[in-house]
């Protein structure tokens, strides 16, 4: 029998500060959709442009600050980031009370909080090798997983009953307040912290904005499983645009119910992840990779067929619940990977790399899907999203024991 393992009180702060910043997040899910739905009329293809250029410009501003996140200390570059994000949230509710929010202020809020979630995640990722042991990584991931999925599962039904009660912008409020509490819970944990410092070639070399993706791509299982994670993720949070507006506009559902869709399934995320260290200890890593990496990509076609009523609901949920389940599973176990397969003075690099390539492709996907949707109908792309997506298992790593070498990118900078 696995004991629940104490990881510190450190990182009992680094975790409160992350379910704080969750848990608002979770009561502002899907909330730029639903404002441009509801508040500033927006159709299929306007919708889709703010899931996908916002992050897409986020990415791009992103790609300088890896290797400047990478040599500083990581504590004041996540309490900057989530300063930042509180002060760009803050402006959508001001400019809603004085009539003067639009779609392209939604463009270049998404971005700035694309970009600031990009380098907030190299910092705390990079935080967080040196804050547990190795053993303890695991354990750490699926701690933050679980919480991920708990504060979906509560945010958004909440968030969808006042945004009912008190307007489509009261979530944004509540996700910009969360970012400055998850501030001062960082500024919270003690301990001096010593930045990374540079090893071989400067840092500031124009070269070092694509060590990262040296390091991916020249590391047999990291190359596929960043390759399968993309285009998985990407195909899946393309239909998040799609689903606003076929639940929303065109089957009538109500915010609440359209929250409570996707709240619900949000259970499995705390089952998945609380599996995760007992699996890989049953069955390994390939298994995790390989089953539950597939098991995560069947279930999306199930979206072409929401009805109304009860019986659509019913469908989201369904679908919802099973991708969830074997996501959440699978992701704490691919993170705890790409850091013990990362040097420590690559990690930041590595994961901005892994967070620039998965947003640029949330972004193509979104984009492509919104033309289809806006060309043909938002069940139309949901179809093509279900049926593309089964293709995805194909980059699956065979056999992640293959890639246990230390690519030539970390032995030249050690």
């Amino acid at each position: 029998m696995l004991r629940r393992r104490a990881l510190g009180r450190q990182f009992g702060w680094l975790w409160a500060a992350y379910a704080v910043s969750a848990y608002g997040s979770g009561l502002g899910f899907g909330a730029f959709p639903l404002i441009a739905v509801l508040a500033l009329h927006a159709g299929p293809a306007e919708v889709s442009a703010l899931s996908a250029v916002g992050p897409a410009v986020g990415a791009l501003i992103a790609l300088p600050l890896a290797p400047w996140v990478e040599f500083r200390r990581k504590r004041p570059v996540m309490i900057a980031m989530d300063l930042t994000r509180f002060a760009a949230m803050m402006t959508i509710p001001v400019a809603y009370a004085f009539g003067l929010l639009s779609i392209v202020q939604l463009l270049v809020v998404s971005a700035v909080v694309a970009t600031a979630k990009i380098a907030f995640n190299a910092a705390s990722g990079s935080y967080l090798k040196a804050l547990v042991r190795p053993d303890d990584l695991l354990v750490a991931n699926a701690r933050f997983e679980s919480t991920n999925w708990s504060s979906i599962a509560i945010g958004p039904p909440l968030g969808g009953a006042a945004i009912g009660l008190f307007g489509p912008v009261t979530t944004v409020v509540a996700d910009a307040l969360s970012y400055l509490f998850s501030a001062l819970g960082i500024t919270a944990i003690r301990g001096r912290e010593e930045a990374s410092q540079p090893t071989g070639k400067s840092p500031t070399r124009a070269g070092a904005l694509l060590d990262g993706w040296r390091h991916i791509l020249g590391h047999p299982g990291l190359r596929a499983l960043y390759l399968n994670n993309m285009l998985v993720g990407g195909l899946i949070m393309a239909t998040e645009p799609l689903l606003s507006v076929l639940l929303l506009r065109q089957l009538g559902f109500p915010p609440w119910q359209y929250g409570l869709a996707f709240a619900v399934p949000c259970v499995g995320g705390l089952i998945g992840s609380r599996l995760a260290r007992r699996v890989v200890v049953r069955y390994g890593e390939q298994a995790v990779f390989r089953t539950v990496g597939t098991l995560r990509c069947v279930w999306l076609i199930g979206l072409a067929f929401i009805r109304p009523g009860i019986v659509g609901l019913v469908t989201v949920m369904a679908v919802e619940l099973a991708i969830i389940i074997n996501m959440s599973l699978y992701a704490p176990v691919v993170a705890t990977y790409r850091l013990e397969h990362t040097p420590k003075h690559l990690v930041a690099r590595t994961l901005s790399a892994w967070s620039i390539g998965q947003q640029a492709c949330i972004a193509v996907l979104t984009a492509l899907a919104g033309l289809l949707a806006d060309a043909t109908s938002p069940r139309t792309a949901l179809t093509a999203a279900g049926l593309l997506i089964l293709a995805t298992p194909l980059l699956l790593p065979r056999n992640v024991h293959t890639a246990q070498h230390e690519p030539a990118l970390a032995r030249s900078n050690s």
